[in-house]
């Protein structure tokens, strides 16, 4: 994977002529990578089995007994009722279109800020469907990409779900090239992380933006006693029990979002998507939304703080299942739905704004991702994140400043 981009002097011109080279579809061959990680979603019903088993056999997100029996069983089960909820929204997730869009308009800002580092592609990597994490790197390789940024989507982190993005990429490495390990002293290749962003300037001002906007559509004389609820997805108690980080960054960006909107409203940070009978984060979304009515609180806002893109969990669990079909059940008068972030250009700036700060800085990794949570015994973590170490050259860089103390 070295690089075939060659500058040559012209004869007829003082100035350098740049040769690059091109992939097998004709388009620039890329010299930076930047891998977008997220779990994805089946773009039509055939897909959907295949990511419910694929979802349901991570044991980093859900937890089961006999889980390579009961993950297939459950998916199984479950497969026609979710069949039903993407009819509903369409047929399929939208989130590979956002995500493909989302990445071109952020590469082409990059080659404009960064030109040292471009040609700049974005690669689409899902955790439970296509194209894969593994589906991603293969087309990197292929592409012979000089350097790559593993850039999760999650704004906030979690071991269940950037944690498990980044273990992905892990295994990849070791089941196709268990002796090699891809940085600076590797293939040539290097690589960095962006694995968190939950306080980016931008991506607090486009929240605070959607829900200015969702505010102005309800009548002047209630506007600011519209209830906030910025709903996130849930994660299991026990994963918090270690120390996850998720629940404190989530925190950090509502306070961050309601303080772009000078505190104009009472809210709450709730949380939704809950799977299964074990304990996870609480309140649900769904709870809180009957209890708030209850107390004449009927006017509501549904803010998907966790979300960069439209999908099901905005989609048909916010938009159907709660603001319709909850709403109407409960009596509330109203509840409105900010925006996702999607392709708005305030949101494609953020993007465009971390890649090429983070590309600039020469910082491959901070050390927060490279830290096992207090409480884990894991021991595939700890391997994942030593490994992470060493492909981003920061283990090296470390011990290069002990010798040298």
């Amino acid at each position: 994977m070295n690089s075939l981009r060659r500058v040559l002097v012209s004869p007829s011109f003082n100035s350098p002529v740049r040769f690059t080279s091109t992939t097998t579809d004709g388009s620039p061959k890329p010299k930076t990578g930047i891998l977008m990680l997220n779990m994805g979603g089946p773009r039509n019903s055939e897909e959907v089995k295949q990511f419910l088993t694929n979802l349901f056999a991570d044991r980093d997100i859900i937890r089961l007994p006999v889980q390579n029996k009961l993950g297939p069983w459950i998916a199984n089960r479950r497969t026609p009722s979710i069949i039903e909820k993407y009819n509903e929204i369409g047929g399929g997730s939208p989130i590979y279109d956002w995500t493909s869009k989302q990445g071109a308009l952020m590469c082409a800002k990059l080659d404009q800020l960064c030109p040292e580092s471009a040609p700049h592609k974005a690669y689409v990597g899902f955790r439970y469907a296509k194209p894969t994490t593994e589906e991603a790197l293969e087309q990197i390789e292929e592409d012979g990409v000089e350097h790559v940024v593993a850039f999760s989507q999650y704004p906030q982190y979690s071991c269940t779900t950037s944690g498990s993005s980044m273990k992905a990429i892990y295994r990849y490495f070791q089941q196709n090239y268990p002796l090699k390990t891809p940085g600076p002293t590797g293939d040539g290749v290097t690589w960095s992380v962006i694995d968190r962003w939950p306080t980016h300037p931008l991506l607090i001002k486009t929240f605070a933006q959607n829900i200015m906007k969702e505010l102005d559509t309800f009548p002047e004389h209630i506007r600011s006693q519209v209830v906030l609820l910025f709903s996130a997805h849930s994660v299991p108690q026990y994963v918090m029990n270690r120390g996850d980080p998720y629940p404190a960054e989530m925190g950090a960006t509502v306070q961050l979002v309601m303080q772009e909107l000078g505190w104009c409203n009472p809210y709450r940070l709730v949380w939704q998507s809950k799977v299964g009978p074990l304990p996870w984060l609480e309140p649900g979304t769904e709870n809180t939304i009957k209890a708030m009515v209850k107390k004449g609180q009927k006017n509501l806002m549904l803010i998907p703080i966790a979300f960069v893109n439209d999908h099901i969990e905005t989609l048909h669990e916010l938009d159907i299942e709660y603001a319709q079909d909850l709403g109407k059940e409960v009596g509330a008068e109203r509840i409105g739905r900010c925006a996702a972030p999607n392709c708005d250009p305030t949101f494609i700036d953020c993007l465009a704004d971390l890649v090429s700060t983070h590309l600039k800085s020469g910082e491959t990794v901070k050390p927060q991702m490279l830290m096992t949570c207090p409480m884990c015994t894991e021991e595939s973590c700890k391997d994942a994140k030593m490994w992470w170490s060493k492909a981003t050259g920061y283990l090296e860089k470390q011990q290069k400043v002990a010798s040298s103390a």
